[in-house]
């Protein structure tokens, strides 16, 4: 029988954040993110890891080529896509039941609409901290749109598994398994930490940016507006809101 996503069983607010918040939503969630932007940047370089990609991208990819060398990409790709096939099997086979299309529809409405809101948000909070004006436009200025466009996609997904997955995530279990903090405190500590250290990565490598003080706490609201939103809504929806914010700001400007 054929549905249509208004045939679909309803989702109940509390059922619908609990879903989209675990691995067989988010995970999945994210999943097209990657391929859409490993794809565009093939297309645009013919290569796996040449050419302009998103730093945390090249980051990542460049620790697994240094201890693996021709073989480490290879490494890095298996690796990536086991985990989260084991997470999302995982959560599958403790939940039951199938996927439904419509918990997918309304996350990447709710990303939307995070992203529409971000700007204003984290603009109005560094106005706060001082007059900043023109924030929205930091950085990409030499590169063309098409490749804008792509480390953008790239931003979402790979800057969210680095500063968020990574480090928000090991941060987190480090404060509270380690030090013995509760989930409040080690929460509050890993999004400030990874924040700073977001917000820091940006100004590194060739293509980084010029350190400007407006730059700099602009990126670290950010890097804790994203971390907070990780901590609260998981992977999917913070790196589909990450992506789409940076592209509005690619077409804006």
């Amino acid at each position: 029988m054929r549905h249509t996503l208004s045939t679909l069983p309803s989702v109940g607010v509390k059922d619908y954040l609990a879903r989209s918040r675990a691995s067989r939503y988010s995970l999945l969630f994210a999943l097209p993110l990657l391929l859409l932007y490993e794809g565009l940047s093939y297309a645009l370089t013919g290569s796996a890891v040449e050419g302009v990609r998103n730093g945390a991208d090249v980051l990542l990819k460049s620790l697994f080529l240094a201890l693996g060398g021709r073989h480490g990409l290879t490494a890095f790709n298996v690796a990536l896509f086991a985990t989260g096939a084991v997470l999302v099997w995982r959560d599958r086979r403790s939940a039951g039941g199938p996927l439904e299309r419509r918990v997918f529809a309304l996350m990447f409405l709710e990303s939307a609409v995070y992203a529409a809101l971000f700007g204003a948000v984290v603009g109005g909070l560094t106005a706060l901290v001082l007059d900043a004006p023109r924030l929205l436009q930091i950085g990409g200025g030499a590169l063309d749109v098409p490749t804008q466009l792509v480390i953008s996609l790239g931003a979402g997904i790979y800057e969210e598994l680095l500063f968020r997955v990574l480090l928000t995530g090991g941060l987190l279990w480090g404060l509270r398994v380690v030090l013995g903090m509760g989930r409040g405190g080690a929460s509050v500590g890993a999004v400030l930490v990874s924040a700073l250290v977001f917000s820091a990565f940006h100004y590194v490598g060739a293509y980084g940016d010029h350190f400007t003080a407006a730059s700099f706490i602009f990126r670290a609201i950010a890097g804790v507006a994203f971390s907070a939103l990780y901590v609260t809504r998981g992977l999917g929806i913070t790196a589909w809101t990450h992506a789409m914010y940076d592209i509005l700001v690619t077409m804006i400007h």
